[in-house]
């Protein structure tokens, strides 16, 4: 679920006190477009949500979560908002969270 290799490799790029700064930005700015996502149902914004997402959760190792918000931004932006598995979204990313927590 999260990609440890990634956590390791921004921690000793950036050092411990940023990295600890990035990792409370990321938290506080991704649990607000989860918010979002919870309550959105237009499809421009669910496929920027999600590309917001996966960015985000590339750069910090949350790969597992990546993979499903890019599968649901292709959704979003083909049209297929209703389809997306946003539940599904929510879920992995309350999982990789407290896996990522535990973990540091």
């Amino acid at each position: 679920m999260i990609a440890w290799g990634r956590i390791t490799q921004l921690r000793s790029e950036i050092g411990e006190d940023d990295f600890s700064e990035v990792v409370a930005l990321f938290l506080e700015e991704v649990d607000g477009v989860i918010d979002r996502l919870r309550i959105t149902s237009d499809p421009a914004t669910m496929a920027a949500d999600l590309h917001f997402l996966k960015g985000s959760a590339l750069n910090l190792g949350f790969a597992a979560f990546a993979d499903l918000c890019e599968q649901g931004e292709a959704l979003a932006e083909t049209g297929r908002a209703d389809q997306v598995p946003v539940a599904d979204v929510i879920r992995c990313y309350d999982a990789s969270r407290t896996e990522f927590l535990a973990g540091l």
